[in-house]
């Protein structure tokens, strides 16, 4: 009978835990609302993902990056030569569609991977925004565009995309206002599965902007394992503090199968390896998860994609705790 009681009570607590909670408020952003960053028809989810991480750290409206790469690569989608390998007839490759020497010049590791990539959309995207702002934009979008590309033709299309991607149904039907601060343009769509997920994520969240130290335990700085760690101890959970020893602690989970609250592990950083990350994020949402990044990020700890060339494993801690 003992053991009986025993396997109810862990049914119960995997309920309270684990379990889809209906009603359940999700935290609100930091400016104070509750984010909504639905999909949008023709757009991949991680390039979307991309596309507004990218706004967020540099300022150029998503619709604008969006409109780029779908004249470019049809957001990655295109085989035509240059775009996956080798250059196109005027020297371009990439999904954004970048000469070797503005790759040399302005190309950006948005992925932290150690590389400079132009066939990785990690890398491309935030690099045609980062192009885009060294050329005046968003103020001076029309020169800026014509920069990215000499006619008057290319930036008409460009701005009539980024138009329609506006007025998508998806895309939430408000009036039109000046670009919000990057902390609220970065804010993610939340739907906490139960109030113990709600509470982790909420803490991350509040952590937005704070800065990147490595070995800092907050309150005022974390690094990406504290800061997990820190989160999972607002809810009352206890796990490992570092990255090397939160990877074997969760319950392994495919990749696909990633949900709010789980942590997401990459190679990135010294010392690791495909069996020993050195990277973790927490997941929020679909393609989302909130992270302290690096000191040179902008910003440092804040929402960024998961969908990463580097993203080798997820976990549920929430397992793991639920069976000791």
């Amino acid at each position: 009978m003992p053991v009986i009681a025993l396997l109810v009570a862990l049914v119960v607590l995997a309920v309270v835990l684990i379990g889809a909670v209906t009603g359940s408020t999700p935290p609100p952003d930091a400016c104070g609302q509750q984010a909504t960053e639905p999909p949008v028809t023709g757009i991949p989810a991680t390039y979307l993902g991309l596309y507004r991480e990218a706004a967020a750290e540099y300022g150029i409206p998503w619709e604008i990056l969006a409109a780029v790469g779908s004249i470019e690569s049809d957001h990655g989608r295109s085989k035509a030569p240059g775009v996956r390998s080798g250059e196109n007839h005027a020297g371009a490759g990439g999904p954004m569609q970048f000469v070797s020497g503005t790759w040399t010049s302005f190309g950006v590791d948005g992925n932290h991977d150690g590389k400079k990539d132009r066939y990785d959309p990690a890398d491309a995207i935030p690099t045609a925004a980062n192009y885009l702002r060294h050329n005046g934009a968003p103020p001076k979008m029309r020169a800026a565009l014509f920069a990215y590309n000499h006619s008057n033709t290319y930036v008409d299309d460009v701005l009539n995309r980024a138009r329609n991607y506006k007025k998508t149904p998806t895309t939430p039907s408000t009036p039109t206002e000046a670009t919000p601060p990057a902390e609220c343009a970065e804010a993610t769509a939340i739907t906490a599965p139960n109030e113990t997920i709600a509470k982790i994520i909420a803490f991350a969240m509040a952590q937005r902007g704070k800065p990147y130290v490595f070995g800092a335990t907050g309150p005022d700085a974390w690094d990406c394992s504290s800061l997990v760690q820190a989160a999972y101890a607002a809810a009352g959970l206890t796990i490992p503090r570092t990255t090397f020893t939160q990877w074997p602690f969760g319950v392994r989970v495919p990749n696909n199968q990633a949900q709010p609250g789980d942590l997401v592990f990459f190679n990135s950083g010294p010392g690791t390896s495909k069996n020993h990350p050195g990277h973790v994020g927490l997941v929020i949402a679909e393609g989302q998860m909130v992270a302290a990044r690096c000191s040179t990020c902008h910003p440092a700890i804040g929402v960024a994609t998961y969908h990463r060339p580097d993203w080798i494993g997820t976990t549920r801690p929430l397992l793991t705790i639920l069976r000791s």
